[in-house]
């Protein structure tokens, strides 16, 4: 039988936090994980800043190099703060590993044994599905979208690229794909919890359809194939979200077959 919250609350007076934590207690918790978390956010910036961000760049603008596609800067500090940026969310990157690990602690006294468990999963599961919408779109998706719009206006002017702007047009397509790609983890969390239903799910999906491809148009740049290249799988994943809130028991009926 799984260790419900009166168990882990018992478990105080030995040392494990628990909900009977005063206020002030759970606010010095919180204040020591966002100190750690922007510690290491600084940490691993100053790292890949000084010895990495050179390669970063290099393999940032191969795939407009390889189309013999010059990359200029417009402004004396473009370039410059054009590694920072680089830098900043490379070192985020490098460090969501402890950044994860932070935040778990901070939530895992507040979980049921099993939900330990279960959340435990989730986190390799989103890691997988993040990295994987990144891969996916770099890989497949990117590539598509360069060849086009360069096919589209090769006869109409001689493209040199901004860097600072060739870097937003690339993150504007790898972190959305990344973070879509994430929603079987959320539908399944929702339904877990017993806040969506698979009733609701299917009954609003022409609405999801038409919000999909709004949010579509907003994290994309302005052009419709952008938007059809973010809107298709997200659509295909709301579809896979579904199936996956079928298979999925309210954490209610769980914990009550459990007790049972």
């Amino acid at each position: 039988m799984n260790k419900k919250k009166s168990d882990v609350i018992s478990e105080h007076d030995a040392g494990v936090t628990g909900n009977t934590q005063p206020l002030l207690s759970h606010l010095m918790a919180f204040r020591k994980l966002v100190m750690a978390v922007l510690i290491a956010i600084l940490v691993g910036f100053v790292i890949v800043f000084y010895f990495f961000c050179d390669s970063l760049m290099k393999f940032i603008t191969s795939p407009i190099e390889a189309r013999g596609v010059q990359i200029i800067y417009t402004a004396v500090s473009e370039a410059f703060t054009t590694k920072l940026k680089i830098s900043l969310i490379a070192g985020v990157v490098a460090t969501s590993p402890f950044i994860f690990y932070q935040v778990w602690s901070f939530v895992k006294p507040a979980l049921y044994e099993s939900e330990i468990r279960l959340f435990r999963a989730l986190f390799f599961v989103a890691l997988f599905l993040f990295l994987g919408g990144i891969v996916f779109c770099y890989g497949y998706v990117y590539e598509l979208a360069l060849n086009l719009f360069l096919v589209a206006g090769e006869d109409l002017a001689t493209p040199m690229l901004s860097i600072d702007k060739y870097v937003n047009f690339l993150f504007s397509f790898l972190l959305p794909f990344g973070v879509v790609f994430e929603m079987p983890v959320a539908i399944f969390m929702a339904a877990r919890m017993g806040w969506v239903t698979v009733a609701q799910l299917t009954s609003s999906r022409k609405f999801v359809f038409f919000g999909i491809f709004v949010l579509a148009a907003i994290l994309t740049p302005p052009d419709i194939v952008s938007q059809l290249m973010l809107g298709l799988p997200m659509y295909l994943l709301y579809e896979v979200s579904v199936l996956v809130a079928r298979l999925t028991k309210p954490r209610d009926a769980v914990n009550s077959s459990e007790n049972t």
